[in-house]
């Protein structure tokens, strides 16, 4: 199993709705994640309005891709460099850092992770 930013293993992020790169709940990357969907994150409202103007609609429904869209609460596998354009700009969501992949740290630092950690136990 991989490792988490703590050096842990890494922990599931969510699974309703069904989150990361390969659908099964972990944010765990590897061939052909260019986005490298690495973070888990409990979303906000003023993130999700973030990463909408910069084209990544999150909130939208796509049915035919399995996708409801987000509410604020949802937690989500997010991209590093989104949530590291999120955090540049003052409204990087929350994260998990158990379920937050270790390569993470190659884009982002662990004191900004840190800084925005949900206390463990806490619930989306």
């Amino acid at each position: 199993m991989p490792t988490n930013v703590l050096g842990g293993e890494l922990q599931g992020c969510c699974r309703k709705p069904r989150t990361g790169f390969y659908r099964d709940g972990y944010c765990r990357t590897g061939p052909g994640d260019h986005g490298l969907h690495v973070i888990c994150a409990q979303v906000t409202r003023e993130f999700l309005a973030f990463s909408l103007e910069r084209g990544n609609d999150l909130v939208t429904p796509v049915p035919a891709a399995g996708f409801l869209g987000l509410e604020p609460g949802d937690r989500w596998c997010l991209c590093v460099t989104r949530w590291k354009e999120a955090l540049d700009a003052g409204v990087a969501p929350p994260v998990v850092l158990e379920a937050t992949h270790a390569s993470a740290l190659e884009f982002v630092d662990l004191a900004d992770l840190k800084a925005h950690a949900l206390e463990p136990g806490s619930s989306a």
